[in-house]
């Protein structure tokens, strides 16, 4: 069962300084219908105006993964790590125990476009950690495996039994995907258009798939696509 979550179904958000999309319920979007999928519980879509941001607040008990399609962000936090996420760069937050932490646009001119996903941990109270890193290699034509329960592949080491691909298709490929017994999966067009199994989907759409054993996405025009695996 693959079910599709369009981009215009989204809640939506305009604080001038960011506009934002929120595919679940979040903040004063509320949707009892969309408050997530399996361990999968935020997934925003934001673009954030030249120095503007989000400034320092609190979390805890959550992974949070963030990409970076446009501009840059600068991050700063508790645990004392300062850096700044350029296109391609994933980031990852384990909140854990708590952590504060801020993301500010630095340029005076240029918006930045990112997402921020989080999911829940498969245990609380865990000790809060930061992980930051590129991932060129293996991402056209085929899914790269940016973060995972125990790192593999090079990966960010999510506390979850989720791993996240991402991948880059000129118009015409596909990729094949096997999913396990027990398995979900959740399909978000970054850009461009796809088929799902041969279902359409455009940019900024999602979907969710239960039940299924096999997938193939294949780019209707050049796509970059972010597909979940989930318990």
């Amino acid at each position: 069962m693959i079910t599709v979550r369009k981009a215009s179904d989204r809640g939506h958000a305009d604080h001038g300084w960011l506009k934002a999309a929120h595919t679940f319920s979040f903040a004063s979007y509320h949707d009892p219908d969309h408050m997530g999928f399996r361990s999968l519980r935020v997934m925003n879509e934001d673009r954030v105006a030249p120095d503007k941001g989000f400034g320092t607040h609190p979390h805890r008990d959550m992974e949070i993964v963030t990409y970076v399609l446009e501009g840059a962000l600068e991050h700063k936090d508790s645990m004392g790590n300062g850096e700044v996420l350029t296109p391609g760069e994933f980031q990852r937050m384990s909140a854990g125990t708590g952590i504060e932490h801020s993301e500010f646009n630095p340029s005076s001119d240029e918006p930045t476009h990112l997402y921020q996903i989080w999911l829940l941990p498969t245990e609380k109270g865990i000790e809060p950690s930061y992980e930051q890193k590129r991932f060129d290699d293996r991402l056209q034509n085929e899914l790269r495996l940016v973060a995972s329960p125990d790192g593999e592949e090079g990966s960010l080491k999510i506390y979850q039994d989720a791993r996240i691909y991402l991948s880059r298709l000129d118009a015409g490929k596909l990729v094949d995907v096997d999913l396990a017994d027990g398995r979900h999966a959740w399909l978000q067009v970054l850009r461009g258009s796809v088929t799902l199994n041969d279902i359409k989907l455009s940019t900024s759409d999602g979907a969710a798939v239960s039940d299924e054993t096999s997938l193939t996405i294949t780019a209707t025009n050049d796509a970059e696509i972010m597909l979940f695996d989930l318990s």
